[in-house]
Parts: C-alpha cells; sequence; structure tokens
C-alpha cells in the first residue's frame, strides 16, 4: 500500500472535518507527489486507484460508515472499476478528487470519483463495491439499515443506471467459489 501515510493523515483529518451523510459529495485535496508520478512526470494510471481509495476512506469517516462497518466486522472490497481519462495532472500539480455514493444494485453500490483541477474534471472513474463480513458479502438491504441506524435513510431514487448496471455484469469474472480456468489468450 504505496498510500499508507496519506491514509493515516485522511483517517485522521476526517475526524475534524465536519460530519456528512454517505449520500453527499466529499472533497479531500491533494498535491501529485514524487511518488504518485512516473516518468513522464504525470500521475501514473494506476495511481489513480490507490488515491481513491483516498476518497472512499474520507467518506466513510466523516459519514460514519468506518466506525459502524468496523463494528460489525465487515470490509469494503471493490468489484470492479472503471475510469476515464480527459487531461494529465502533473507532479506537484495541486487536485481535488469528489467522491459520492450514487446508488445500488441488487449485489452492488457504485461511487462516482472525480479529479478536479482548479474547477475542471481530469479524470472520472465508477466504482462498484461491497461489503463482506464473516457470513460472506453483506446484503444491500443490511448497509441501508446501518445507514438508517446512523440517520441517514437512502435517498428516494438510489438506483443506478441500466449502462453502469451492464457495464458491471458484462465485466464481472465468475464468482470465487466458482471455478476460472485461464486457457491462454
Amino acid at each position: 500500500m504505496n498510500v499508507i501515510f496519506r491514509t493515516l493523515l485522511i483517517l485522521l483529518k476526517a475526524r475534524r472535518r465536519p460530519r456528512v451523510s454517505p449520500w453527499e459529495s466529499t472533497e479531500i485535496t491533494l498535491r501529485a507527489l514524487p511518488t504518485d508520478v512516473d516518468v513522464l512526470m504525470h500521475i501514473n494510471n494506476g495511481q489513480y486507484f490507490s488515491l481513491f481509495d483516498l476518497g472512499r476512506y474520507d467518506l466513510m469517516a466523516r459519514s460514519g460508515l468506518w466506525k459502524a462497518t468496523r463494528q460489525r466486522g465487515w470490509h469494503p472490497v471493490v468489484q470492479a472499476e472503471q475510469v476515464t481519462f480527459r487531461k494529465s495532472v502533473n507532479f506537484w500539480t495541486k487536485f481535488q478528487i469528489f467522491s459520492k455514493i450514487i446508488g445500488m444494485d441488487d449485489r452492488c453500490f457504485y461511487i462516482e470519483h472525480r479529479v478536479v483541477v482548479e474547477g475542471e474534471i481530469y479524470v472520472r472513474a465508477f466504482v462498484a463495491g461491497r461489503f463482506i463480513g464473516d457470513a460472506g458479502p453483506v446484503s444491500n438491504e443490511d448497509i441501508l439499515q446501518m445507514a438508517q441506524e446512523l440517520g441517514h435513510p437512502a435517498p428516494a431514487d438510489f438506483d443506478v443506471s441500466e449502462e453502469l448496471q451492464r457495464w458491471r455484469r458484462e465485466s464481472a469474472l465468475p464468482a470465487a467459489r466458482r471455478p476460472a480456468p485461464h486457457a491462454g489468450f
């Protein structure tokens, strides 16, 4: 985990930042550090996924989901990610990551992340995730019930677009308990 110190800093800062609903957009401000960039001096495409983790940690910590899920023995996992790049974020550039849970389908919750530089979207990603507990995947009903107990009822229209649902279904690999043999390319 190459962003461990940033993760700890984000979680510590979240304690002093205003509380939010898990359904609100959150924002963290970062700078493109030497550990983020590649030989072309812009943030490496793979590094964005680690930076998006930071946005999710901030959202979960500030909304109370972090503490509530840990108390239940749940932990978040990513099932699928999709990212689109528009412009490069270059070394030492200050940028914001906006994160928002945008909805759920029958299996996953979806988060949108945006990398913004001076008010302009440079990168956008969609993440499909789940919570896993001791007994396996946690149902969306249990997640929504937990949020309700925290005082955050889900928005009335909380379904994601058919396009995002189709992307997740069509990009999914077989379930972990099913075989997925590699027959070569």
